[in-house]
């Protein structure tokens, strides 16, 4: 690849809670792909958890891996010669490899491919890193009127946007998000965006209900309001994963109100069988996203959504850890690193 480096720098996960800045090597391009030389990514739920237990589920941190999928960039060097004119191109990544010829592919599910190819999932590496080699066509241009922030948390955006498609939102409806961290928000805001008439949202922090206040909510609750709402709201999406909080979220549903489980938490959780079965409620899990980047390239570009609000700091690779030790303050949202230093001058806080 010309005037691209044989290697980049990186903050690479060596075991639970301990990163390494290393030279590595640069991503090698498959038939297809484009480079992408990295300019925001923001820290996810996702990467905590591999951060400090070494897994997620049955995704377990075998040997060092380089965390990070929510990312924005350049397109610094391209596959294919047809590709040649999207060199110096600004975009967002829709992170996901899928195999593109299993069953799941073929019916339309690539989120829930067989051979699922996802960076910082083991064992492949993400975006903490200068480079990231992506298929052309998860490479989605940028509109120059949004930064490279906004394209990086297109992704979590997207979360939100399949979690209210998979809810059925629709003009007029009610709907209940517990959890107002970043994926909960964003749910929310992708809802008033999609056209609810009311989106309640719940989260036992006062600085988050705030955010989410400013974010589409139209009211918000402590968690322990939510009983008032039994059998009034038309789909509840979870992004917290706590178990009171999907319990009191089920209750929430009139008949056949939809249910959709975002949030990482408790492995397990006790439901209650007769209410599912009297209220015949649909109760799915979210498993990432198909073909939202379009949807929220158009939300965050027409300003029906706002995301670079929600950025609390920008620093480095060098600043990882500490976003990392930090992630869990009550008012903190959203960190993002620029891979191409180590360090930001600035270190700016939002």
């Amino acid at each position: 690849m010309n005037g691209i480096p044989g290697h980049m720098t990186a903050s690479v996960l060596v075991e639970p809670r301990v990163l390494e800045v290393r030279e590595v090597a640069v991503p090698r391009l498959e038939p297809g792909d484009v480079l992408v030389e990295l300019t925001a990514v923001g820290l996810c739920g996702s990467d905590v958890h591999f951060y400090e237990h070494g897994r997620v589920g049955d995704l377990v941190v075998e040997q060092p891996l380089i965390l990070g999928h929510e990312a924005a960039g350049v397109i610094a060097a391209v596959a294919s010669p047809a590709d040649g004119h999207r060199i110096g191109e600004r975009v967002a990544i829709d992170p996901q490899r899928p195999c593109r010829w299993c069953a799941a592919c073929r019916a339309g599910r690539s989120n829930l491919c067989e051979r699922m190819r996802f960076p910082s999932a083991p064992p492949e590496n993400g975006a903490f890193a200068r480079y990231l080699a992506v298929p052309a066509d998860a490479a989605h241009p940028l509109p120059e009127t949004m930064s490279d922030d906004e394209g990086a948390l297109l992704e979590p955006l997207s979360v939100g946007i399949a979690a209210v498609r998979k809810a059925g939102i629709v003009p007029g409806s009610r709907v209940l998000v517990a959890g107002a961290g970043p994926i909960g928000i964003l749910a929310a805001a992708a809802a008033r965006a999609f056209g609810a008439a009311e989106v309640i949202v719940a989260d036992p922090v006062a600085a988050r209900r705030a955010v989410a206040l400013a974010h589409g909510a139209t009211r918000v609750v402590d968690p322990r309001e939510v009983a008032e709402l039994d059998g009034l709201m038309d789909a509840f999406i979870d992004a917290s994963g706590a178990r009171p909080a999907i319990a009191a979220g089920l209750r929430s549903l009139r008949g056949a109100g939809r249910a959709v489980l975002v949030g990482m938490g408790a492995a397990s959780v006790e439901v209650d069988l007769f209410l599912i079965q009297s209220r015949e409620l649909v109760v799915e899990g979210l498993f990432r996203y198909v073909d939202t980047w379009p949807a929220a390239i158009h939300l965050v570009a027409s300003g029906l959504v706002r995301v670079d609000d929600l950025v609390t700091a920008r620093g480095g690779l060098d600043d990882l850890a500490a976003f990392f030790a930090r992630n869990g303050d009550a008012e903190a949202m959203k960190f993002i690193v620029d891979p191409r230093v180590r360090r930001l001058p600035d270190h700016a806080e939002s």
